[in-house]
């Protein structure tokens, strides 16, 4: 039995991965976000780097891929799959309309502004509203879900319930964990900032700042810069509007929430980190709403979760036919698991 699970950000990346640790059932290939059709035209010219389909997004996947070794099989030019686990509906490429599709929440969804709605009423393509008509494609079988608030939402907008299953997500179900990190700083006012302008959208940014700066009060004051934003843009303006402050663009953020004690963002996942380790959050989402959304906090058993959920689409696809039994693993996976387990006790 063969399984495609497709990436896209970083973060989307290693939750596939983790996913896959649980599916050894299942010869497992990966591929980086992908499109077919006049949209693959539109990705080879570059237009689209600025998105999980080129650019540093692709990069960054590729490179996380190869560095845990896993098998890849770009586009799933390789197919057909059984089984195809997805980070998006937002772009559903045809070759993999036969298999059994398995979509799974990345994080928070953008706000339902005019774009969103024009798309609902005119049937626009739904990567123009970005990620806020996730989930609705009604292409997959099973739509994966960080809590029951988002559930809730996906619903209202129009998901099929019966479709959506509660498991929590990957990276952002056991946040307690952060907490044991190296990251040399402690109370501080965090500023995760965002890529709203490599999105298309607008964002005053020396306003932004200056909120951050009242909020500090005097208090130290650190920003950390989106991954998908210019850096060096991002740091001149840093420097120019609030000078005290210190800047990073690569470290990780989690640990740097787990250490601050505020966190000021705009509309980011980053807040169910700081809302689920009991931080002081100023964003643009109400306070209520963040509780509402917030993630299941599971100990992070969301990855085995979503395979358990896999596993069983495959038995009703295959009524009368056992469960694929679980291979043994190679040498090369036991000595992998030997050494990582090595390490643990080293640390």
């Amino acid at each position: 039995m063969k399984a495609l699970l497709i990436c896209g950000s970083l973060n989307q990346t290693k939750m596939m991965v983790q996913i896959s640790r649980h599916l050894p059932q299942f010869d497992v290939y990966f591929t980086p976000y992908f499109c077919d059709g006049p949209g693959r035209m539109i990705q080879r010219t570059g237009l689209l780097d600025f998105t999980v389909l080129g650019g540093r997004f692709h990069r960054q996947t590729v490179d996380y891929l190869a560095r845990e070794g896993v098998a890849c099989d770009y586009e799933g030019l390789n197919g057909p799959y059984d089984l195809v686990v997805t980070c998006s509906d937002l772009i559903v490429p045809g070759r993999i309309r036969g298999s059994k599709l398995v979509l799974v929440q990345e994080g928070m969804t953008d706000p339902e502004n005019l774009v969103f709605h024009m798309v609902r009423t005119l049937r626009l393509p739904r990567w123009l509203a970005q990620t806020s008509t996730t989930g609705l494609s009604d292409a997959y079988d099973l739509f994966c879900v960080a809590s029951e608030g988002y559930r809730e939402l996906f619903v209202r907008k129009g998901a099929r319930p019966e479709k959506i299953r509660v498991t929590g997500i990957p990276n952002f179900d056991h946040c307690e964990t952060y907490r044991h990190n190296d990251f040399p700083h402690r109370n501080f006012v965090l500023v995760a900032t965002s890529d709203m302008r490599e999105t298309f959208k607008y964002e005053n940014r020396r306003r932004f700042i200056e909120k951050a700066r009242r909020i500090a009060d005097g208090r130290p004051l650190i920003f950390k810069f989106h991954p998908n934003e210019n850096p060096r843009r991002a740091a001149r303006e840093v420097e120019r509007y609030a000078p005290e402050a210190m800047h990073f663009a690569e470290t990780n953020t989690d640990h740097m929430i787990a250490n601050c004690d505020v966190l000021v963002s705009r509309y980011s996942s980053v807040v169910y980190v700081a809302a689920a380790l009991g931080k002081e959050i100023h964003c643009d989402l109400a306070r209520e709403e963040v509780q509402r959304l917030l993630p299941w906090q599971n100990g992070g058993t969301s990855a085995a979760r979503i395979a358990e959920q896999c596993l069983t689409l495959f038995e009703r696809a295959h009524p009368g036919r056992r469960r694929p039994a679980t291979k043994t693993a190679s040498f090369g996976t036991r000595l992998r698991s030997r050494i990582a387990e090595a390490r643990k006790a080293v640390r």
